[in-house]
């Protein structure tokens, strides 16, 4: 037994966490970052790069585990600010619908998303941001795509587990479709 206090409540130790996704799908929170125009239409794409543990390079989306004892909407605000910076003045919507759910699965050719560490289920979101984005954590940079550079070969190929997939999917719920 531990003399230390969590002071953390809904964390979980890297063998608890390893514990659990070989046992449970774990839920998250994936979201798009956009800018629209003054009649909402989407006008660009925010995509990260980071480096991954492998040392690779990728352009991802914001992405993140749902805490125990945590709203969806509070995780969404939590992985937004953590990774585009405190002042990206995020829009959640009203209504926490999302526009797909990404099941990913450690074997992959189940579905279009493949995590090799766990089965997870991804509640994702299209979110406008009005703020100025810095990335933060693990992120490299953030890059503004147009919707059609986004849905490009080059693009799509850069990001991993089905991202691309993910992202094409939130395009054609805004209207983009190419």
């Amino acid at each position: 037994m531990s003399d230390m206090t969590e002071t953390t409540p809904g964390w979980l130790t890297v063998d608890e966490l390893e514990a659990a996704r070989a046992r449970m799908p774990i839920l998250y929170v994936e979201a798009v970052p956009v800018r629209v125009d003054d009649n909402g239409e989407v006008t660009s794409i925010g995509l990260l790069l980071r480096i991954g543990p492998d040392g690779t390079v990728s352009r991802t989306l914001v992405s993140g585990r749902v805490l125990h004892h945590e709203r969806v909407r509070d995780a969404l605000l939590r992985h937004l600010e953590k990774d585009l910076g405190p002042v990206a003045l995020p829009r959640v919507p009203a209504s926490l619908q999302p526009f797909t759910v990404a099941e990913y699965f450690p074997t992959a050719g189940i579905t279009p998303f493949h995590d090799p560490r766990q089965h997870a289920v991804s509640l994702a979101y299209i979110v406008p941001v009005a703020g100025d984005c810095r990335p933060r954590q693990d992120a490299l940079d953030l890059v503004w795509f147009s919707p059609q550079e986004a849905l490009s070969p080059a693009v799509q190929s850069e990001m991993p587990g089905g991202h691309g997939v993910l992202l094409k999917q939130a395009l054609a719920h805004v209207g983009h479709v190419y």
